[in-house]
This record gives C-alpha cells, structure tokens and sequence, in this order.
C-alpha cells in the first residue's frame, strides 16, 4: 500500500501499488520518498475523503525499537530503528574537557555555580525524542488516529517511592513521551509487557530472543500485536516486510579537537553544514547514485552509503552533486543489504552439495 497527501500535504487513506502507478501514468499524481518509504501527492482533488482507523504499535527497547502501522485490511508499514545510545557519553566528554581548560594556565572563564538543571537528563531525553520524532514522520503520510504503547517499566527499589515513580530516568522519560503524544491528539492506549506477550501467544505468533536481528520477530511482532489488538482483521501478519531506520550523528560545532597535533595546536572540530549543505541531505551521483553528505576537507566533500552507513569516497566536487532533500535519518532494506553476496553463496552451497 502506497500513501497518499492532498495537495496542501494532510495524510489520506493509501492506495494500492497498481492504482498509484496508473495516477502517475496519467499525471494526477506525482512520487515522492519521505523516510525511505515510497509516496504520492495528488495533483488533483481526491474523489473522497474518508478515512479509516489506523494505529502504530510501538514497541520500546534499549537498542532497537520497533513500529507497525496498521488498518483493519492492511499491514502498512514495519520499522526497525537503532535507539539512540551515544549521548551519555559525549555528555561526559564534554565535561571532562570543560574541566581540562579550566585547570590550564591559560585566560579562561570561571566555573560557575552549579544551577538546578530541572527537565529530562539529555540522554533520556534524546532517547524518547526519537520515538517522538519517527512518529511524528509517520503522521505526515497516514492519517493516524491511535497510538499503542507497550508500558515499559524501570527497575524499582524496595522502600523508595520517590525514585519508583519519578527519579527513575525511564519513568520520567515515558511519561514525557505520553505526554507529548496526548497534546499531538492522538488516542493513546498503553499495554502491559505480559498483557502483549499474552496476544502474541494466542495469536500463535513467536518471538526471536535474537533482539539485534533485522528481522520482523525481533519487535515488531509486539509491535504489529498492539495495533491489531485496536483495529482488529488479523490472525497473523500479512506484511513482514521490514524498513531500518538509525538516526544520523551530527558531530556539532566544537572549540577544538580533543587531542592536539603537531606544535600543541588544535584545529576546529564538527559542523553540521558542508559548504553551505546540511549534513546528511540526501544528493545524488553520477557514479554512486543516491547517498547522503558527509563532512568536507579542503574543497571537497565526502559521502556515506544509505545501506551501510560507510563512507564510499571524500573527494567529490560540490558541482557533481544533485541536493534532493534534507535528511536526518538513514533508511534500508536488510533484505538487500546482502543481495550482491547472493550469487556467490549459491554458487558456494553449489559445489558443496557436488562434493
């Protein structure tokens, strides 16, 4: 099923493949790619605009996370993405240079008093923001009314009320998520981790213990069971398919370089533009096809494959390069990731089975 926007861009009900390339064909439609998934926008006025219940299931973990998009006739939509895990450090990195020129023999500023931070820690804040933000993306090409969350729960300690129900980083960091979800206007209903493991047993359906593998039983299998529980017309999964999605790391503008070169200078390190680009905009190539914009040295840039994440090459010419969009996220299949090794595994397997 492909989605479909108006033409003032507000999510209406997909349509199938076949009825999609007919509009294209005769123009009343134009394509267009929002966070790896293929998309339409009407170029004329639709015929209705009904609309039907659709829900994500959203399945929270510590290093993968999975969403399901749902109608009662469709399975719409997998997503596997890579939690946000590098903050906490890069927090401490900061401090630990911050500390460093202060105690050096050069003009630098006080350290001042500590003040009361309030709010979210930013680890836990970047963590549930990505939920957010994916969400939030999805809700601009399906018309999304409900949203299902399997309610996590921290690790409690006997005799500590106020750290049970507060303190605790995942308590406070889901209940801004809940929050933020209620004020969005979306239905918000919230399942109990055994309650979901419950639906997946009567359902039949299995769960790999596997929690790093690109596969749909990893999680979104819990995922898909909290959106059908809502909107019902399934007994199993009909869609399996699966989209990864991991958010890009933008290095952001530093005083310098944590270790000094040659001399004891440091040069200026991190930027989130190169030569005037957003990092990550999505541009395309003569040779490389479609990637995304890494950093630049001297007069060129460097670019990054959307399938692994690698750096194919940092040599490029600004002139050589189409800007499509900017982009924050990096999409693939994981069924192709492993396509072009294909030919050489059955030939492998081939000559095993002749000896």
């Amino acid at each position: 099923m492909v989605p479909v926007v108006d033409t003032n861009q507000k999510p209406l009900m997909p349509c199938s493949e076949k009825r999609a390339r007919k509009m294209i064909k005769s123009q009343k439609a134009t394509p267009f790619w929002h966070l790896g998934v293929f998309c339409i926008r009407l170029n004329v006025e639709p015929s209705a605009r009904n609309m039907q219940q659709i829900a994500v299931g959203i399945d929270p973990g510590s290093k993968k996370e999975g969403f399901t998009v749902k109608s009662a006739a469709h399975t719409l939509l997998n997503i596997q993405a890579d939690a946000v895990q590098h903050v906490k450090d890069a927090i401490e990195t900061r401090r630990i240079m911050r500390r460093t020129r202060r105690n050096r023999k050069t003009p630098c500023r006080q350290n001042r008093v500590n003040r009361a931070r309030g709010g979210l820690a930013p680890s836990t804040r970047a963590r549930w923001q990505l939920k957010l933000r994916i969400l939030f993306q999805l809700g601009k090409i399906y018309p999304i009314t409900d949203v299902i969350v399997e309610d996590i729960q921290a690790v409690t300690k006997p005799g500590k009320r106020k750290w049970n129900v507060s303190f605790s980083p995942l308590e406070a960091g889901k209940k801004w998520f809940y929050a933020e979800i209620s004020k969005a206007g979306y239905t918000l209903t919230l399942w109990q981790g055994y309650e979901t493991a419950a639906i997946r047993k009567r359902l039949g359906l299995t769960k790999t213990d596997k929690k790093l593998a690109e596969v749909f039983s990893a999680h979104c299998v819990d995922a898909w069971c909290l959106a059908n529980e809502i909107v019902g017309g399934h007994q199993k999964p009909e869609n399996e398919r699966l989209l990864c999605v991991v958010p890009l790391r933008f290095h952001r503008r530093q005083l310098h370089i944590l270790q000094p070169a040659t001399g004891g200078t440091r040069r200026p390190y991190g930027s989130t533009r190169s030569f005037g680009m957003q990092r990550g905009s999505l541009v395309r190539h003569s040779k490389y096809g479609v990637i995304y914009l890494g950093g630049y040295l001297k007069n060129r840039v460097s670019l990054h494959s959307l399938q692994t994440g690698k750096r194919l090459c940092q040599n490029v010419k600004v002139s050589d390069l189409k800007v499509l969009k900017p982009n924050s996220f990096r999409t693939y299949n994981p069924g192709k990731r492993y396509a072009r090794f294909l030919p050489a595994l059955k030939d492998r397997v081939s000559a095993r089975e002749d000896r």
